[in-house]
């Protein structure tokens, strides 16, 4: 069973023209992409889609084996916690560490502050921010904010991951430390989907590329897509 399945899908904002048209295809759990294409061409509002950030105007998304057109409103919170985002804007909070922003997903899931301390306090530390998990994001620079967010998005090992340019404002050292992060949740059966305008890191990690142009899928996906 597909873990992410998309049937004649569009997408439209207020009454203007589909961004997104006609779009078929299936994540196979366990699989790895990168999602790429020219600005404009719908790369953001797939990702929407993805973490239920937006409906879609028409067609039928099935995720986890459940048809999110049909399923009550009360049930999308599960369904969100099974999904880790690292948005491009990363979305912290500013009043909270970095410590508490990445412990968040955890204590929603209602982990011990015990095992919550042990990973937060790892995870921090092996992205480079061990000596600053004290530090609001607001004193922190663009990169160690995005490190941040990365951190908050896998810490409690998502069954679908979704990074929209997640190497965008760090070093080349780090963005590459973060990619071999990503395919080792992969390895433990992560669904992982990048958007990136970064083609030397798509041509240097080797996992499929599906492509967006004008708005739908530059050649058919409607079969399964397998783990890379």
């Amino acid at each position: 069973m597909a873990l992410v399945k998309f049937s004649n899908v569009g997408l439209r904002y207020s009454t203007g023209p589909e961004v997104l048209h006609d779009i078929n295809i299936e994540l196979a759990p366990g699989s790895f992409h990168f999602l790429t294409g020219a600005s404009g061409a719908g790369k953001t509002s797939f990702m929407k889609l993805l973490y239920l950030g937006q409906k879609p105007t028409r067609g039928i998304i099935t995720m986890f084996g459940k048809d999110l057109s049909t399923l009550p409103r009360k049930s999308l919170p599960e369904i969100r916690r099974q999904i880790g985002v690292v948005f491009q804007d990363f979305r912290l909070l500013p009043h909270l560490s970095a410590y508490d922003n990445v412990a968040l997903p955890l204590r929603a899931g209602g982990a011990s502050e015990k095992d919550i301390k042990k990973n937060v306090t790892e995870l921090l530390s092996w992205v480079g921010l061990g000596a600053k998990m004290d530090a609001r994001p607001p004193t922190l620079s663009g990169g160690e904010q995005q490190r941040i967010a990365v951190a908050r998005a896998v810490i409690n090992r998502p069954k679908l991951l979704l990074a929209d340019e997640p190497t965008g404002n760090i070093d080349h050292g780090i963005g590459a430390k973060i990619l071999r992060l990503f395919e080792e949740l992969n390895r433990h059966g992560t669904t992982v989907v990048i958007a990136t305008h970064d083609d030397e890191m798509v041509a240097r990690f080797r996992h499929p590329a599906l492509r967006l142009e004008a708005g739908t899928f530059a050649y058919d996906h409607s079969a399964k897509t397998r783990a890379a």
